[in-house]
């Protein structure tokens, strides 16, 4: 095992020799880019009945802050049990015809963002990773009526599949997937990644239909093949469940219409963000405000049951 700042990492992996290409590498780091849990769900997925292999480690302590994330642990009667240690890996895996590709899932490092990337730069050049994939989601006013939207970004327009629905610059709270996507392109590597946009009423619920889009776009990508038939499941489930709690309620139900108007007139043909189906500036008045959603969707969300892993 090689020892580099902050990470170890297994010198020999035969299945990782034999690619012609080199591998892929899902990036998907808890804490942050995590709206309706969308990529712990695909992660869980990912690794759900699959045999796995830790390929690199990274120093943890380095990274964590403990008393802002206490670890769980148990209490058994007179004494201290077990302990759920953070860990953050790469786990060599395998997809449904058995390609192997790498996976980078753990704790958003809290601190030292910059270490973190140079450890995971070593990583990428030892086995030679061809193209970098991060997942996230953020909650954003949109309906769960209709199919997730995903916002796709790259160190090189070459990797992006899809022009996102609106254009500009904006300022955003950065997180240490973003930084690592922009080091590595200037280290003269491929990173790309989705960005799912979660119904921010449920932001806090298991969202799988953002989980399953995510993952048929990585395939569409990089060619690696997932069923997410479970997953789709899930979904079916969720939006049902949120279709009862919307259906009992006048007023969320008119927060919903008012977001599937404003989601119909993005995506209509020529359309910008802010524009109709005319080119006419959208009247933001009519559309519901943050303040209008919270307070009508308080009392929806203690109907919903959480999925398992959610407090």
């Amino acid at each position: 095992m090689t020892q580099a700042r902050f990470v170890h990492i297994v010198d020999d992996v035969p299945e990782l020799e034999g690619l012609s290409d080199g591998p892929v590498m899902v990036v998907a780091l808890d804490g942050f880019l995590d709206a309706g849990n969308a990529s712990a769900l695909a992660v869980a997925h990912l690794q759900e009945d699959r045999a796995s292999s830790v390929v690199a480690s990274f120093e943890v302590d380095e990274f964590y802050d403990y008393r802002a994330r206490r670890p769980p642990m148990t209490f058994l009667e007179d004494h201290y049990g077990d302990y759920e240690a953070p860990r953050l890996v790469v786990r060599l895996l395998h997809d449904d015809r058995g390609t192997p590709f790498l996976l980078l899932a753990g704790p958003e490092p809290d601190t030292r963002w910059e270490g973190f990337a140079d450890a995971v730069r070593k990583v990428v050049e030892h086995f030679e990773v061809r193209l970098t994939v991060s997942l996230g989601s953020v909650p954003m006013a949109v309906p769960h009526s209709r199919p997730v939207q995903l916002t796709n970004h790259a160190t090189s327009k070459r990797l992006l599949l899809h022009d996102n629905v609106w254009q500009g610059e904006i300022r955003i709270p950065s997180s240490a997937q973003a930084l690592l996507e922009l080091r590595l392109g200037e280290w003269g590597h491929d990173a790309t990644g989705f960005v799912a946009h979660i119904p921010h009423y449920v932001a806090q619920y298991g969202y799988p239909e953002a989980s399953s889009a995510m993952l048929q776009q990585v395939g569409t990508l990089t060619g690696l093949v997932w069923d997410t038939s479970v997953l789709d499941r899930a979904a079916d489930e969720r939006r049902a469940e949120i279709a009862a709690q919307v259906d009992d309620s006048d007023e969320v139900r008119a927060v919903v219409e008012g977001l599937e108007q404003q989601y119909d007139a993005f995506h209509r043909a020529g359309t910008n963000l802010l524009d109709d189906a005319d080119g006419r500036a959208l009247e933001t008045g009519d559309l519901p405000t943050g303040d209008e959603l919270g307070a009508q969707f308080e009392q929806f969300l203690a109907g919903l049951d959480p999925t398992e892993g959610e407090d």
